[in-house]
């Protein structure tokens, strides 16, 4: 099992102090971290994209070209690319520079993303939110596949012969994000892209029958097996025990939903019992002890036959003192004890 981090770099204010971090400055956390999380040995990062004032990047291949030249090794993602409001000619043409600058390091996480901000501002209509989605992704991955590309499409003009450059160092690994929808999974499948699950509310064996879906539609299309891989991405916060983990991130867990829900019905305050929920052992989220974290990643591991797990590690102005111990603890006594753990085939 891979294991890595992602981020989104919200500005939140620090729930004790009140202070609330510039985007300068989450950047450069942000860049210590990829440094730390590469040195440390874990095996992905990611970025997410987001276009509102309190979630600054709005380019995360901007953002992991800058990453590409302070790593060595560690894996670099988008954690989304909201491709629906996007060019995939752009888009391709960014990664596989990300791509260059990295060494073949490069990936992307294709979605539709939790916030609609984008829509709006590059003039898409939220009622093509879905063809929008599935036209684009056609357009990615045949952009993908190599050049010449012929293409035709609803929403931008064809390709003709189109040569598209640079291009990557070899095919740029695309993996289909999905929030829980079964026809998202379904996609997944059908298309015989790898899957990751973003869960932070649900039950994760809510999803089970989905990822078993997902498996089988994979299957039957006969797609190349290596590309039937599935990953999980959620909040974690990691300290020496339980109860310290489970104190001192709750406040900041709680911040970070007040200010940046995406939705009206999750703005409203997160009490400390429905957070434990979340923590708990069939909760979507991780905090405890490194033994807690390994044991819950082995249930999820049952669960889904899980390939990857990306951990947000850095929300609701945590400071940087505490994302970088999550970091060095999941490195150094989480990481090991999953490392070697073989996929587990879910057919139900």
């Amino acid at each position: 099992m891979e294991l890595g981090i992602y981020t989104f770099g919200d500005l939140t204010p620090d729930p004790h102090t009140g202070r609330t971090p510039s985007a300068q400055e989450r950047y450069a956390e942000i860049l210590d971290a990829a440094q730390l999380a590469d040195e440390a040995g874990l095996d992905v990062l990611g970025v997410g994209e987001h276009h509102r004032p309190d979630i600054p990047i709005s380019s995360p291949a901007v953002v992991l070209a800058a990453v590409a030249t302070a790593t060595r090794r560690i894996r670099l993602t988008s954690a989304v690319t909201i491709l629906s409001t996007l060019d995939p000619v752009r888009v391709f043409q960014d990664f596989a520079t990300v791509d260059l600058l990295s060494g073949g390091r490069a990936e992307i996480i294709a979605g539709r993303g939790a916030f609609t901000e984008s829509f709006p501002l590059f003039g898409h209509d939220m009622a093509d939110y879905d063809a929008l989605f599935a036209e684009k992704l056609d357009l990615l991955l045949a952009l993908d596949e190599g050049e010449p590309v012929t293409w035709r499409g609803r929403f931008r003009p064809p390709l003709d012969g189109a040569q598209v450059s640079p291009r990557a160092t070899r095919k740029l690994p695309i993996w289909l994000g999905v929030g829980g929808t079964p026809e998202s999974a379904q996609r997944a499948g059908n298309l015989g892209l790898p899957l990751i699950l973003a869960n932070i509310m649900q039950p994760p064996a809510k999803f089970t029958g989905q990822i078993a879906d997902y498996r089988r539609r994979h299957a039957e299309g006969g797609h190349d097996a290596r590309s039937r891989r599935v990953a999980v991405a959620t909040h974690l916060h990691v300290a020496k025990d339980s109860q310290t983990a489970l104190d001192e991130f709750y406040p900041y867990y709680r911040a970070y939903f007040r200010e940046h829900a995406p939705r009206a019905n999750l703005a409203a305050d997160t009490p400390r019992d429905v957070y434990e929920a979340r923590a708990a052992t069939a909760g979507p989220i991780f905090v405890g002890s490194p033994q807690q974290i390994v044991d819950k990643l082995m249930l999820e591991r049952e669960l889904f036959g899980l390939d990857r797990f990306l951990a947000q590690v850095d929300l609701g102005g945590l400071p940087y003192s505490m994302v970088a111990r999550t970091i060095e603890l999941l490195a150094n006594e989480v990481l090991p004890a999953v490392k070697d753990q073989p996929s587990v085939t879910v057919t139900s």
